[in-house]
């Protein structure tokens, strides 16, 4: 059963997110707005917003779930050498809305169009609001890639990413990992699974495993995430 949302009532409504459909994987909901308080309610619950052109608000919770534990980060070889080498530079919240326009760009894969003015609308008001952050790759004065999401106490949704050079999405992800471990984040909740998340040490886990680390990483309170000027990105470490 997929259920009807109203549109004035944000911290009710979102049924338990167990009862999502087996098919399609996770739509649980549709209706509601995008206001800032029903969105923030959404995630809280492990939920998120995820529809096209043309179709009303869908809200899902999938199952298995990817998850990033901070410190199951898996740098390969050839990152480390990009880290080293390519002159990248990193930021986080200096440029939110052109990372998450880029992330809505079309791709080769069709990916990203999913990202619907509205959509990108909600986010932006959710950066200015201290609770949407991104992470931008530099080269030079050049934004070549990065990644945005949603804080909530000790976990961080990652919603999307983009590269337009060689591993530039990857150094976002790592640092957001850096930053992560030292905040802290309990986890990057990566919703749903691809190779490319799970080459960087992301894992599936079952719908009950997640909610119950996310029913308390929400609870707990860590510091806020503010605007952090570009460092190089090799050897990287964020201060407190």
């Amino acid at each position: 059963m997929i259920f009807d949302l109203d549109g004035t009532t944000p911290d009710i409504g979102f049924p338990d997110a167990s009862l999502a459909e087996t098919e399609p994987n996770g739509l649980l909901a549709v209706g509601g707005d995008l206001s800032c308080q029903r969105v923030l309610e959404a995630y809280r619950r492990g939920i998120f917003p995820w529809y096209s052109p043309g179709q009303p608000i869908l809200w899902w919770s999938p199952a298995p779930r990817m998850l990033l534990l901070p410190s199951e980060f898996h740098c390969s070889r050839s990152l480390r050498r990009s880290l080293r080498n390519r002159g990248y530079a990193v930021s986080v919240n200096l440029a939110f809305e052109q990372v998450i326009r880029a992330c809505a760009e079309p791709r080769d894969d069709h990916e990203g169009t999913w990202l619907l003015p509205e959509m990108i609308e909600s986010y932006v008001a959710l950066n200015h609001a201290g609770h949407a952050h991104s992470i931008e790759v530099w080269l030079e004065d050049e934004l070549v890639g990065g990644l945005y999401g949603i804080a909530i106490g000790q976990a961080f949704f990652g919603e999307s990413m983009f590269s337009r050079r060689t591993d530039a999405s990857k150094v976002a992800l790592s640092q957001l990992a850096e930053i992560a471990l030292q905040w802290p984040f309990q986890l990057i909740d990566c919703q749903i699974h691809t190779g490319h998340l799970a080459s960087l040490g992301a894992r599936e886990i079952s719908r009950e495993a997640f909610q119950r680390i996310l029913a308390n990483a929400v609870k707990i309170p860590t510091k806020a995430l503010g605007r952090l000027p570009a460092q190089p990105a090799d050897g990287l470490r964020w201060a407190k």
